[in-house]
């Protein structure tokens, strides 16, 4: 186990490049099982969730290959063990993505129940009901859910809740089973449309991706492709909240400004400025006073759960009083009293929080409860007096690409050491 020690008060100036994203790359990974032949990933992040896809599909019978450029080929095309294995994927949530792609290639899976995040119930129902229309017979045990069909069928399904996963994982099925399904009140995640192209890329029909119906006219077979990852909008809007919340002047290139409007659109509104290119996008708070701004989550277009616990970091050093609203998520605020421990002025009510801004914070001992709670202790780390310590960094590991060495570059004092237990 590792620990993160950072000593706040540096203003944070320069710029990073913006690594591939997780929430991109993951189901692209999965999908890669209904391809008949090889196909090669680009500008994967380097973190834990996606080496655990990696050797999910691996111990399945898939050929992992890294080449000289970055790639990495994968030919899933010949799978012996339509099986998620607990051990491999208790930790991760993504692990159901393959279970849609095995069931309709191989007519049968077996895949541990999720795990990841503990930020509140986040159901497959939705999921397993559309794949039983399709024509699944679906067991489970308190590990394993159990799938068997002998030929899917194309189906209407109607969301009952907007769901990123739900959207990806039948869509990939259905990309397969000949005839048309129709899926409605769709994720509109820029991830969701990333996925629907590279499948397009692979011979599929998919139509209306990032829209709240998405049309899928199955093919017999997808082939093989070539693959760039989608850049990471959330460590985006990381690093931009990281530049504001030091009074600093930061530039995050390799991104697409377009998916990351309303991040730019919130620091404006609180004193920022916020400038953007064709692939960068800058952000300058060297003589903002940062004003606090309501906040509440919503589905894409919306304003991210994913962003959340950084910007009540940020509103907790900024003036005046702001209310945080989580609507997505009923138990992301698990950050809240860690924040607290280094003097932010926070209180709870259900689901929304109250914020009055303090002139500073100081450092602690605090503990990281889930992957974008790391990222808001990091980002008051960076501001808080003194030295703060982040135990738990697990979490910052599965979902941002060498935090400390970006954080570091842009003038941050930042170091990783062995935790003591």
């Amino acid at each position: 186990m590792e620990r993160l020690i950072i000593r706040g008060g540096n203003q944070l100036h320069g710029e990073v490049s913006c690594s591939g994203a997780k929430n991109s790359g993951l189901p692209i990974l999965a999908a890669t099982i209904l391809l008949d032949t090889p196909a090669k990933i680009g500008n994967l992040p380097h973190l834990q969730d996606i080496t655990t896809m990696l050797e999910l599909l691996n111990s399945m019978g898939a050929s992992i290959n890294f080449d000289e450029s970055g790639y990495i080929e994968i030919d899933a095309s010949n799978i012996l063990l339509p099986e998620a294995r607990y051990e491999l994927v208790k930790t991760m949530r993504a692990s159901i993505l393959v279970m849609g792609p095995l069931v309709a290639k191989y007519g049968k899976a077996k895949i541990s129940q999720p795990g990841g995040c503990n930020i509140g119930t986040r159901p497959i129902d939705f999921h397993l009901d559309g794949l039983e229309k399709m024509g699944a017979k679906i067991k489970s045990d308190s590990k394993y859910i159990y799938l068997d069909a002998g030929k899917l069928n194309p189906i209407d399904f109607n969301f009952p809740k907007i769901s990123v996963t739900g959207t990806e994982n039948l869509m990939m099925a259905a990309a397969i089973v000949e005839g048309k399904t129709i899926l409605r009140n769709c994720a509109k995640e820029p991830e969701v449309v990333e996925l629907a192209n590279f499948l397009n890329n692979c011979g599929a029909n998919i139509i209306g991706a990032g829209e709240s119906t998405i049309e899928i006219n199955g093919r017999a077979s997808l082939k093989s492709t070539e693959w760039e990852v989608l850049f990471d909008r959330i460590e985006a809007g990381t690093y931009m909240v990281a530049g504001a919340i030091t009074n600093g002047h930061v530039k995050i290139n390799k991104i697409k400004p377009e998916t990351i409007q309303i991040i730019s659109s919130k620091l404006i509104e609180m004193g920022a400025i916020v400038e953007s290119g064709g692939d960068w996008v800058e952000v300058d708070a060297t003589t903002a006073d940062l004003i606090s701004k309501d906040i509440s989550t919503e589905p894409f277009p919306g304003f991210p759960t994913d962003m959340q616990a950084q910007f009540m970091a940020l509103n907790a050093i900024s003036n005046g009083h702001s209310i945080i609203e989580e609507t997505v998520f009923e138990n992301r605020f698990q950050h809240v009293d860690e924040l607290k421990k280094m003097g932010a002025d926070i209180s709870l009510e259900k689901n929304k929080a109250s914020i009055k801004g303090v002139s500073n914070l100081f450092g602690a001992i605090v503990s990281a409860s889930d992957l974008r709670a790391s990222a808001s202790l990091v980002l008051a780390g960076l501001v808080g007096k003194n030295r703060t310590q982040i135990e738990d960094i697990y979490h910052i590991d599965r979902g941002y690409e060498c935090i400390e060495e970006k954080l570091t570059k842009l003038g941050a004092e930042i170091f990783r050491e062995p935790a003591e237990y």
